[in-house]
C-alpha cells in the first residue's frame, strides 16, 4: 500500500508527532530562557536573585535535573529542528491542478 493515501497518512503522522513535540520541547526553553533574562536584569540593578539561577539550570526544587538539563534541552531541540525540517522538506504538495 503506497498509494497516495498512505503518503497523506505519513505526512499526517510527521505533523501530529511534531505537533505533540513543540510544547514539550518549549516548556524547558521557554524557562530557561525566562530565568536567565530576568536573573540579569536583577543582578544589573544589585538584586541577587540565586534561585533564578538554580530554576536556569534545571533545579526545581524537589526535582533537580542539574546534571540532565543540558542535554535534555539539547535533545529537545534537535528532534524538534529534525522534525520540521522533514515536516518543510517532505511536506511540500505537487501541483495536480491543470489550469
Amino acid at each position: 500500500m503506497s498509494g497516495p493515501s498512505s503518503t497523506l497518512r505519513k505526512r499526517h503522522l510527521r505533523r501530529r508527532l511534531h505537533r505533540a513535540l513543540v510544547p514539550i520541547a518549549a516548556l524547558p526553553l521557554i524557562i530557561t530562557a525566562l530565568s536567565g533574562s530576568i536573573y540579569g536584569l536583577l543582578l544589573a540593578n544589585n538584586v541577587e536573585a540565586f534561585w533564578l539561577m538554580k530554576i536556569h539550570t534545571g533545579n526545581f526544587g524537589v526535582i533537580n535535573l542539574q546534571p540532565y538539563y543540558s542535554v535534555i534541552i539539547g535533545i529537545l531541540s534537535l528532534l524538534i529542528a529534525i522534525s520540521g525540517v522533514a515536516l518543510f522538506v517532505g511536506g511540500r504538495r505537487k501541483n495536480t491542478s491543470t489550469t
